[in-house]
């Protein structure tokens, strides 16, 4: 993985792992890679790993059982995605209604190609 310096490298760790449980790769209840797995595979301080999997326990997203690991949360996934569609709104979509109006882009343009890409029809109301 190659880290970002806008971000500090636990919380990159952090993301990394909410995206597995989005993509359900990691599911509720299944153990989450230790902080040492987490180290070795992206050659990263032990101690940052802990730090990421302990923001996804303060967040509610896993929980941590004493002397086993960190498991998904039930919650977890929704958890997830709630926190996901939040910082869309509030942070992507902004920048999105910036670029259309610096491009002159119409939300319909946006409509269309969304439909043409998922298939969807009525998708306009």
């Amino acid at each position: 993985m190659r880290f970002s310096s806008e971000k500090p490298i636990f919380a990159q760790i952090a993301e990394l792992l909410t995206g597995q449980v989005l993509d359900g790769k990691l599911g509720p209840g299944q153990r989450m890679p230790s902080a040492r797995e987490l180290a070795a595979s992206l050659e990263v301080n032990p101690n940052t790993a802990a730090r990421a999997l302990q923001e996804l326990a303060d967040s509610g997203l896993a929980r941590c059982e004493r002397g086993t690991g960190y498991f998904v949360a039930d919650k977890g996934p929704a958890l997830a995605k709630a926190d996901r569609k939040k910082r869309f709104f509030g942070e992507d979509l902004p920048r999105l209604f910036k670029r259309m109006d610096e491009l002159g882009i119409e939300p319909s343009e946006i409509l269309d190609r969304f439909a043409a890409r998922s298939g969807s029809k009525g998708v306009r109301s």
